[in-house]
């Protein structure tokens, strides 16, 4: 079975970009570009990673990323924040909100690929 990561972003580029990465990589790649939506796209995909854009339509990431973690059937999914903001106060509020990781566009390619990869295995290890 493969490994499934969402990804809910509204930029076209960064959606490719994304999708190319962690499928060479063996990953299945959903997408969502609609904030209002994206927590019925978990629901329905149940994903293994979540990588959640900080700005997006309709809902912010930061208040999709509270309502994952309050809800116990999507609390432990791993969650990489994406925001092309980086002030320090973005990563607080990520972090207050229950973000596994962050991470700032633009990234590397091979920095996001370690990320979902890391944020994945953690999953893996016995006791998680």
């Amino acid at each position: 079975m493969a490994k499934r990561v969402l990804l809910i972003e509204d930029e076209p580029n960064i959606i490719e970009a994304v999708r190319f990465i962690l499928s060479r990589d063996g990953w299945s790649v959903d997408t969502h570009a609609d904030g209002a939506t994206a927590l019925s796209a978990v629901a329905r995909r149940v994903p293994d990673v979540i990588v959640l854009d900080a700005m997006l339509p309709g809902r912010s990431g930061f208040e999709i990323l509270r309502d994952l973690r309050g809800d116990s059937k999507t609390a432990d999914i791993p969650v990489l924040m994406l925001t092309a903001r980086g002030q320090q106060k973005d990563r607080d509020m990520a972090a207050r909100n229950g973000a596994n990781r962050f991470m700032t566009k633009p990234f590397s390619n091979a920095e996001m690929l370690a990320c979902v990869q890391e944020l994945y295995a953690a999953t893996q290890s016995p006791g998680a």
